[in-house]
């Protein structure tokens, strides 16, 4: 009784208050009429506080999230199931769902009758603006009577969890010379003027090249296959992901953080569809995400590690090492002095392929002064390409111009 009766409103307090100045007055008075009026009054408000009460307990919700994995700017539809499994009918009930400021406003529904063992779906839509863990959740019903007397609220359901990854742009071919399979330009050919029995053959991925169809495993195996004819250099591709906050400038998903975040992530789900493979690594060394040892890789996996990165406080690139491993090497700087860019380019060893992509910081907002020409000339001196990167130029059209440039690499072509 004491639980049911936290739940009276302003409006059923005043009512039982004034039920009981009345059931006084008729004592005084002797007014019988006067009591048996009190008594509905005083009666009412408790009444309806204990049915409230009782339809409180029977609800039940589910939340369902489609899709669970969204890119920023992007939208997903967010389900719920609202059950009632009490012994009684449900009514003026307002649902409210918790979510963030960043994906939009907080979402409101009210049910005005939900019969018993019945339920209903609402449904609303989430737009996030920034990449990231975002949990929605908890969701509280409060439950109203018709005359507003009383009122409970009640958790119905927990959080969930929403991956806001980064935004993936389309690319377009490969820098030449990097043998990731796409091309003739500088790769290294296996089994050259051997014989087309000793071919490496793989099953066909959408975009290669169909004058490498190998139709003899083909017609054996039943499945297309094409010719295997360059080999990715060392074991694959690392891309080194500046995340330093003071290297980086702008706010929001306007920042240069962000833009160096989705590039990345376009770089890594683009190379993947060459069966390149791939290891995500920030500019002190350590690893975001990486390759299974069989060669094996889901794209989920580098956007939901991006989607999870956060900003580091470091103001020095601290890499002991070569970060890329002997690998070949695409680096996405952000704002850096040509000592950091010295001491990056001692660390590779030499014949190395490497590119970088600094960005121009200061085109994205105020921020560090740093000697962009002096790093330019610094890379391309020890053999580096590399481009510079503006927001008011395309990824695509970024990652173009860094195909075009041409690394140091130690090409060997084996010929027969």
């Amino acid at each position: 009784m004491k639980g049911a009766m936290s739940g009276l409103t302003t409006r059923g307090r005043c009512l039982l208050a004034a039920g009981l100045a009345a059931a006084l007055c008729s004592i005084v008075l002797n007014e019988r009429d006067l009591l048996r009026v009190s008594v509905f009054v005083v009666a009412l408000p408790i009444l309806v506080c204990l049915m409230t009460a009782v339809a409180r307990v029977g609800l039940h919700a589910q939340r369902q999230i489609v899709p669970i994995r969204t890119p920023v700017a992007g939208r997903a539809e967010v389900t719920l199931h609202i059950t009632s499994t009490g012994r009684l009918p449900t009514g003026g009930l307002l649902v409210s769902d918790g979510v963030p400021y960043s994906l939009g406003g907080k979402p409101r529904f009210v049910i005005e009758h939900l019969p018993r063992h019945t339920g209903t779906r609402l449904r609303y839509h989430v737009q996030p603006m920034l990449r990231g863990i975002q949990q929605l959740g908890p969701l509280k019903a409060t439950i109203t009577d018709p005359f507003g007397l009383a009122e409970f609220e009640r958790e119905l359901a927990g959080t969930s969890r929403l991956v806001v990854v980064p935004r993936v742009v389309k690319l377009v071919g490969v820098p030449g010379g990097s043998g990731l399979g796409s091309g003739d330009d500088g790769s290294v050919r296996l089994n050259a003027g051997q014989g087309e029995d000793d071919a490496i053959v793989r099953p066909y991925r959408q975009g290669d090249d169909l004058r490498k169809v190998h139709w003899r495993s083909t017609a054996k195996r039943d499945e297309m296959m094409v010719r295997v004819e360059e080999r990715p250099w060392r074991g694959g591709t690392t891309v080194l992901l500046d995340h330093r906050a003071p290297a980086h400038t702008g706010t929001g998903a306007n920042s240069s953080l962000e833009w160096a975040v989705s590039f990345a992530a376009s770089i890594c789900l683009h190379l993947h569809r060459y069966g390149q493979r791939i290891r995500l690594v920030t500019e002190s060394g350590g690893q975001i995400v990486r390759d299974s040892g069989d060669g094996t890789h889901s794209d989920n996996a580098v956007l939901d590690a991006l989607a999870a990165l956060q900003a580091s406080p470091s103001p020095n690139m601290d890499s002991h090492g070569d970060p890329a491993g002997g690998q070949e090497l695409i680096a996405i700087l952000g704002a850096t002095s040509p000592e950091a860019v010295s001491q990056l380019v001692s660390q590779r060893p030499r014949g190395t392929r490497s590119l970088a992509v600094l960005l121009d910081t200061s085109a994205w907002g105020e921020g560090q002064t740093t000697d962009l020409d002096g790093a330019l000339a610094l890379l391309r001196g020890a053999g580096w390409g590399v481009t510079v990167a503006r927001p008011n130029v395309p990824m695509a059209a970024t990652w173009a111009t860094l195909c075009r440039t041409h690394g140091t690499r130690a090409d060997a072509v084996i010929t027969g």
